[in-house]
């Protein structure tokens, strides 16, 4: 089966393999065979190739890959989280310490 010359470029644009492109294509010109009845004239080609860019912009969605981002941040976050308490609780002792040498100064 003839696929079209800007086959490899719509892929790359959708983020889909080639070999996955042409499997679309194969499905486009089969729903179109059956939408028209007709194969070879301009109404069939428009159909496939509609056809195939709808297929090719749901393509993404059909696998639903977790997304691990999001995941990742959260556990960073939260590994993060005593540190920030220890550098919490140190600024907190160095502004009481501070605050007690002024109090001693002023004393004496």
């Amino acid at each position: 089966m003839n696929t079209p010359k800007s086959l490899p470029w719509h892929a790359r644009k959708a983020g889909v393999s080639i070999e996955r492109a042409e499997a679309l294509w194969a499905q486009a010109v089969r729903e179109a065979t059956a939408e028209t009845g007709w194969v070879g004239n301009s109404e069939y080609w428009g159909a496939a190739m509609d056809r195939f860019q709808d297929l090719l912009v749901t393509e993404p969605a059909r696998y639903c890959s977790p997304q691990m981002e999001n995941f990742v941040r959260t556990q960073q976050r939260m590994w993060l989280l005593p540190l920030l308490a220890a550098e919490d609780m140190w600024s907190a002792m160095a502004a009481n310490w501070r605050h007690f040498r002024d109090q001693l100064e002023k004393a004496a």
